[in-house]
C-alpha cells in the first residue's frame, strides 16, 4: 500500500523541519523590516540629509545667530580656515572656509524665528565632492550646539 502526503510539496522529518526553518525565520523577520527602518531613519545618530553631489543638510530647531555661532565654532575646533561671512537680504549667512586644500561653503538659511537650514558642501581641488567632511562639520555643529 502507497502512503501519499497530504502536501507532498513539502519534505516530511527532520530534513523538512530544517529545510522549512530558514523560510520561517525569513516569515518572522520581515514584519521587523519596516520597525528596522524606522529606527534606522529615526535613530541615525545624527539626521543628516544627503542629496545628489554630496551636499549635506541639516535642519536646526535654533535661531540662526546661535547655528551660526556653533558653526564657527566647529570650524575652529575643526581647524577649518573661514575665509569670509557674508548676509544676504533674505537673512541667509553665507560661510566660506577652506582646509586642505578643500573648498568649504556652509549657507545658514533662516526658516522662521526658532529654525534654521544648514547646507555644507566641501570640494576637493579635483572638483569630487567630499561629503564626510560637510557631514563632519554638521556633526560637530550640533555638538556643540547641545553643548551650549
Amino acid at each position: 500500500m502507497k502512503v501519499t502526503r497530504p502536501y507532498p510539496i513539502l519534505p516530511s522529518g527532520a530534513t523538512g523541519r530544517r529545510a522549512l526553518m530558514p523560510v520561517a525565520l525569513v516569515v518572522l523577520l520581515a514584519g521587523c523590516e519596516p520597525l528596522a527602518v524606522t529606527m534606522a531613519g529615526v535613530g541615525g545618530a545624527t539626521g543628516v540629509n544627503h542629496a545628489l553631489g554630496g551636499i549635506v543638510y541639516k535642519t536646526f530647531s535654533e535661531p540662526l545667530p546661535k547655528v551660526n555661532q556653533g558653526t564657527l565654532a566647529a570650524l575652529k575646533r575643526m581647524d577649518i580656515k573661514v575665509e569670509s561671512v557674508s548676509k544676504e537680504h533674505d537673512g541667509t549667512k553665507t560661510i566660506i572656509a577652506s582646509a586642505n586644500e578643500r573648498k568649504i561653503e556652509i549657507e545658514l538659511e533662516p526658516i522662521s524665528a526658532r529654525t534654521t537650514r544648514m547646507r555644507a558642501v566641501a570640494r576637493k581641488p579635483s572638483g569630487l565632492w567630499d561629503s564626510a567632511t560637510a557631514t563632519e562639520i554638521i556633526l560637530q555643529t550640533e555638538k556643540r550646539l547641545s553643548s551650549s
